[in-house]
């Protein structure tokens, strides 16, 4: 295992991170969560990534971490604790924050994430989006001066509100999810550049794009069910030709395009078994791509540089006819469908 400094923290991080979303009632049980751990400690993962958001993640990866003696870098979010939840309650705030340290049996919590800052319809973290202000970041500052945190960050999923939070130079790391993989690259165009420009440790989330990039699904594609962009199509049907070129598996491909970029600290990984977390160290351990398959990603990432409007998140492979586009526009409190509301 390789390590690389997460930005202006000075911390020694694993190139993968343990991302614990299955270490939960999510995924396949305590016993074999442990084994992954345990796993993930063994082939020299130090970096292990939670939150209150993520079911009983926090309680599970505490109960498997408390007889641990190896050094590790814990991170864990502040978002969705308790219920109702009010981002802008600091004493809310002060109490999950004593809750995850409870859970997680620890002193200190190496780095702590404000969760999805950047969506304001989820959690509305700040009296003053311009100035970046609020609450939360009072109560990251007293938490700092008491020594139950170490460094702060944000953990979110679009573009340019990342970008613009992390201007503002009051982070130390940023974690990014859905916008940085072989295929998309939203990121490139603001974040990663922000986040180097001000020398955050990068974490790079949901790099098999929460499973769309984690196996194949020629026949659902060339089948391109409502949702499905015809340019997106005609991107995937190339990258799975492409793959055949080279021979290579989808998931070590995904994942070393991600730890092929110099800027990037850690990437995270979400197994669920002891199994997925040694075919992720093998394929880290053959290292970056070479320069003509990167450029060559470079190309088909290209072909669809944006998400088309159609586009879920998560795309739905697995389920290919579950979705059918975004809901009903807003035309205004109390418009009736087909009416606009007045100007």
């Amino acid at each position: 295992m390789r390590y690389r400094t997460l930005g202006k923290t000075g911390l020694e991080v694993s190139e993968l991170a343990f991302g614990s979303l299955f270490a939960s009632s999510l995924g396949p049980g305590f016993e074999e969560s442990r084994r992954a751990v345990h796993r993930a400690i063994d082939l020299g993962i130090n970096y292990f990534d939670t939150a209150p958001a993520y079911a009983n993640s926090e309680e599970v990866l505490g109960r498997i971490l408390r007889d641990v003696r190896a050094p590790l870098v814990l991170s864990t979010k502040l978002g969705g604790r308790p219920l109702p939840f009010e981002p802008q309650n600091a004493k809310q705030l002060v109490a999950s924050v004593e809750e995850s340290l409870r859970l997680l049996h620890r002193e200190v919590i190496d780095v702590l994430f404000i969760h999805e800052p950047d969506r304001p319809l989820q959690y509305a973290w700040w009296t003053d989006p311009h100035a970046v202000s609020g609450p939360v970041l009072e109560v990251l500052d007293d938490l700092k001066r008491r020594g139950l945190i170490r460094f702060t960050g944000v953990g979110g999923t679009t573009v340019t509100e990342m970008a613009h939070l992390l201007r503002s130079g009051k982070f130390d790391v940023v974690l990014t999810a859905f916008n940085y993989s072989a295929l998309f690259r939203e990121a490139t165009h603001e974040v990663l550049p922000a986040a180097k420009e001000h020398n955050l440790g990068i974490v790079l989330g949901s790099t098999l794009q929460q499973g769309a990039l984690g196996r194949r699904y020629d026949d659902v594609v060339r089948a391109k069910p409502l949702w499905l962009a015809k340019a997106r199509q005609e991107q995937f049907l190339a990258f799975y030709r492409f793959l055949d070129e080279l021979g290579m598996p989808i998931v070590e491909l995904c994942l070393r395009f991600a730890l092929s970029n110099a800027d990037a600290s850690t990437v995270l990984i979400g197994p669920k078994t002891a199994e997925q977390v040694e075919q992720s160290v093998a394929a880290l351990a053959k290292g970056p791509l070479s320069a003509d398959v990167l450029a060559e990603l470079d190309r088909l990432a290209a072909l669809v540089p944006f998400r088309p409007f159609e586009e879920p998140m998560i795309l739905p492979f697995s389920q290919p006819h579950s979705y059918h586009g975004p809901g009903m526009a807003n035309l205004g409190a109390g418009a009736p469908v087909g009416k606009l509301p007045s100007a």
